[in-house]
């Protein structure tokens, strides 16, 4: 089988529009190769590129020669024949999230013949297809990338059925017995008689003056697998001290110059796996600064240094870079959970199963003569799995596991229905 064709993407350094473009192909698996518009040697091969200004930036080439001038991606999805409408009124399983909880869960009910759909406001993989490098899940020994293996758990969801409806948002639902309803911002309704939410957290920020300025221009989220061709012989700086953190850095130290860890934590050993703290040690070119907190941001159109204090001494320092990656966990996205009556938890995530019953009473909303399974939330039929459930342990084969776990919740639930 030949490899699929690369989609061809001209822009210029700093650019978030650009930066969309590249985060979201890498996510997906989709091949692309990045031109820098100002190298012109680079250029010459699209004759029919002309005199390009800012405004038409970026210009995606797709394989088969359509050209695209400032698109969002979700107009890449569109043109590429990735963005569909729900086939169906009504699904047995509607699932919103599409890291590995929600495709573990796709694959898995549709392989028992549930009518699946997954809903997903970004692309395939969440956080996880980020990742340059997942080492430790079962059956990879030499590791693979998180997008590759998104783009796998896809491929096999997709083949057995799943529908997957990308770059759609949820933004409201209604739950009534044997019936949800998510409305999704551009009006669509999914109608379905169970229920998964594994929308997992979104990226937490460094909340600094200037943070939104630079996204996608030298502040990015994540372990930045788009962007390490770009960081050739640059100073990298990777904030966080967790296991994201950790592949990041040892990722972008094949081709960088330099790579300053900056953490909070006063050890690696706090929540970086011991496999990892070896390599970091045993790699010259990665710098680690313990108990330290990036607390400035300045450059031009693009970020040209940060500062950095040291939390016990109080002393600051610059540290003139152009590339910092954010890997300092995440925040659940459950605001909608609220207003439909969901219990949370006080950092906002979703509280299920024997959780729901520590008060000793029933919890509210529940209208059932039995006790939560599991996974699922206060509300009959409404599941959680992954990052986005309380108790859950961050990892990527635990919301695998969570995924085909609540599958088999939701078919006892419909099974009593």
């Amino acid at each position: 089988m030949s490899e699929p064709a690369s989609i061809r993407v001209y822009g210029r350094p700093g650019s978030a529009a650009g930066y969309a473009i590249r985060d979201f192909l890498n996510r997906a698996g989709l091949p692309f190769e990045w031109i820098d518009i100002s190298n012109h040697a680079a250029t010459a091969r699209e004759p029919n590129l002309g005199d390009v200004t800012d405004d038409r930036l970026p210009i995606c080439v797709l394989p088969d020669g359509s050209r695209l001038e400032r698109p969002t991606v979700r107009q890449v999805l569109e043109k590429l024949g990735w963005y569909r409408m729900p086939s169906r009124s009504e699904y047995d399983l509607a699932i919103y999230g599409a890291g590995p909880a929600g495709l573990s869960a796709a694959v898995y009910a549709a392989s028992e013949g549930l009518k699946t759909v997954l809903v997903e406001r970004w692309t395939v993989g969440g956080q996880a297809a980020s990742s340059p490098r997942i080492e430790n899940y079962l059956g990879f020994p030499e590791g693979i990338s998180g997008g590759e293996l998104a783009d796998r758990a896809r491929q096999q969801a997709t083949r057995f059925g799943a529908e997957i409806l990308l770059q759609r948002d949820a933004v409201r639902g209604e739950f009534s017995p044997g019936k949800g309803t998510g409305y999704l911002a551009d009006g669509t309704k999914i109608v379905a008689r169970a229920s998964v939410c594994a929308t997992g957290v979104d990226y937490r920020r460094l909340d600094l003056p200037n943070e939104t300025r630079f996204y996608g221009a030298g502040i990015y989220y994540g372990a930045g697998a788009s962007e390490a061709s770009l960081c050739e012989n640059a100073h990298v700086v990777v904030v966080g001290g967790g296991n994201s953190a950790g592949q990041a850095a040892l990722h972008f130290a094949r081709r960088s110059s330099v790579v300053t860890m900056v953490l909070l934590e006063a050890s690696l050993r706090e929540h970086l796996s011991e496999y990892l703290i070896d390599r970091i040690e045993a790699t010259p070119r990665i710098h680690v600064l313990l108990r330290t907190k990036v607390v400035g941001l300045s450059g031009d159109l693009v970020l040209r240094a940060i500062t950095i204090r040291n939390l016990d001494s109080g002393e600051e320092h610059t540290i003139e870079t152009s590339w910092v990656f954010v890997c300092i966990g995440g925040v659940p996205r459950t605001d909608w959970a609220e207003e439909v009556g969901i219990v949370r938890d006080q950092a906002g995530y979703l509280v299920t199963g024997p959780d729901l019953m520590r008060g000793g009473g029933v919890p509210p909303r529940w209208t059932l003569n039995r006790h939560p399974y599991y996974l699922e939330t206060n509300i009959p039929g409404v599941f959680a799995a992954g990052d986005v459930r309380h108790g859950s342990i961050k990892r990527f084969a635990s919301a695998v596991g969570e995924g085909a776990m609540a599958v088999s919740f939701v078919q006892r639930y419909l099974g009593d229905r």
